[in-house]
């Protein structure tokens, strides 16, 4: 076969897949600008066109500040609450074997799968007049519906799956190993998650919490629903720029939206960070782990680590007893 119909096959200059690389990024470009680019811009040129005494005369009303102050609230109480209990349920869901783990693993992706507008319709039906443990609350002199401890549990809700998501994959990655050496040297569970749990996955649980203030800020269905809208007491950022289009008041709108959108890409770059220094931090591991594989080897010890072809047998023989490995010149037995 001839190197230019190699080179066709495999993809190079030349070939159908090489021709059809262009219209495909184009149109994945042209899909972007569409549905995010453009809106994005329109609103940003509007909130300036504006000028910015009369843009700042819109975010300083009392209404607003209330507005973003309660936002910054419930996004601070999910972070904190998402961020406790997610590190706990990736734990349970990836290193505990129980009866009922699937069927928790799936209820995990639940806010994924619901409408935020459901999520608060179901707190109403709990916490609102009537509702199945609003005797309870009311006993204890708590209000839960329309009040801030209802789109507290709203934005939790919305929220729940991203620290869950972004850390168990890692704590599957990471294993067992060291934490099993640090019980073995004697260190307590709180101790041994301290110091080693919690720096393997620091970067996963990192990029979870950029995502879950990136949802808690624009989260809207939901607050809606179990906040009621209140005007300078239950009304949220997003609820501000609902009630301005709702009044016809398109400059506030734009200001409050202008301020969201570049929190959110604040956000955005954020966790960009997080995620290329994640996989720096990976590629270190893997790197370690190679280094750690082979280290047996260099030892002359037993193992598949000294079967460089993939040989998983065991090795036995001249190679195991003698205690030397290839770099005291000790041949090795496998040579296939």
């Amino acid at each position: 076969m001839s190197a230019e119909a190699i080179t066709v096959l495999r993809g190079g200059p030349g070939s159908g897949r090489d021709r059809a690389r262009g219209p495909l990024i184009g149109g994945t470009w042209l899909y972007f600008a569409l549905l995010i680019l453009l809106p994005v811009v329109w609103m940003l040129k509007e909130a300036a066109a504006q000028g910015p005494a009369l843009f700042l005369r819109q975010l300083s009303r009392p209404e607003a500040l209330h507005a973003f102050g309660l936002t910054a609230l419930l996004t601070i109480g999910a972070v904190v609450l998402n961020t406790c209990f997610g590190v706990v349920v990736a734990v349970v869901l990836v290193r505990q074997r129980f009866r009922g783990r699937s069927l928790l693993n799936a209820l995990v992706d639940l806010p994924f799968a619901l409408s935020p507008v459901i999520a608060g319709y179901m707190l109403i039906l709990l916490f609102g007049q009537g509702g199945w443990l609003a005797p309870g609350v009311e006993r204890l002199g708590l209000k839960v519906a329309f009040a801030l401890p209802g789109m507290l549990l709203a934005t939790v809700f919305v929220t729940l799956p991203f620290v869950i998501r972004e850390v168990g994959p890692v704590l599957a990655a990471v294993g067992r190993e060291q934490d099993e050496a640090a019980y073995t040297l004697g260190a307590g569970r709180l101790y041994t998650f301290w110091r080693i749990t919690l720096p393997s996955i620091k970067w996963g649980l990192l990029y979870g919490v950029t995502l879950t203030i990136a949802r808690a800020i624009g989260e809207f269905g939901a607050v809606l629903v179990i906040s009621g809208n209140i005007i300078g007491r239950t009304q949220t950022a997003t609820l501000l720029i609902h009630q301005a289009c709702v009044d016809f008041d398109p400059n506030a709108a734009f200001a409050a939206a202008a301020v969201l959108a570049l929190v959110s890409f604040l956000v955005l770059i954020a966790s960009e960070i997080i995620r290329t220094r994640a996989e720096v931090a990976g590629e270190s591991g893997a790197s370690t782990s190679v280094a750690r594989a082979a280290s047996p080897a260099r030892r002359g010890r037993a193992g598949e680590a000294a079967c460089p072809t993939g040989d998983t047998r065991p090795a036995t023989g001249p190679h195991t007893d003698t205690g030397s490995g290839p770099d005291e010149g000790t041949p090795s037995t496998h040579h296939d």
